[in-house]
């Protein structure tokens, strides 16, 4: 029996953009088009970007590539893998994501590739 488990959604966000904030944004509603087949097969989706801007914000906010973000922006998805219990990479180059995948292995994470792998929680659970 499955457990409801907390997934992060890990592929490109700034990656392949050229920091254009339009670019950027269809990366991020990409990553969200993750998020309703997760939660319909019983889990709770998470991704990195969703603490992260807003904490980004908080401290001023900041450029891509600035200090403030990269002080914000990739730690916080480590710290969320200290709490998720499995990882989606999506398609698409990323080096972010790639860290991820590369820490959830070492913490013995599942790590999936398709939606398809994702198994459904119990009706009971």
């Amino acid at each position: 029996m499955t457990k409801s488990l907390m997934i992060l959604i890990a592929g490109p966000y700034r990656s392949g953009t050229g920091d254009n904030p339009d670019k950027m944004a269809e990366n991020l509603r990409r990553l969200e088009e993750a998020a309703w087949p997760i939660f319909a097969k019983g889990h709770v989706p998470m991704i990195g970007e969703w603490a992260a801007l807003p904490i980004l914000r908080g401290a001023g906010g900041g450029e891509p590539g600035s200090d403030i973000y990269d002080r914000v922006m990739h730690p916080t998805a480590h710290r969320l893998l200290a709490k998720c219990d499995g990882v989606l990479r999506l398609p698409g180059a990323s080096t972010g994501a790639d860290n991820d995948v590369k820490i959830a292995k070492e913490r013995r994470i599942p790590v999936w590739t398709s939606l398809d792998q994702i198994p459904e929680v119990a009706a009971s659970a």
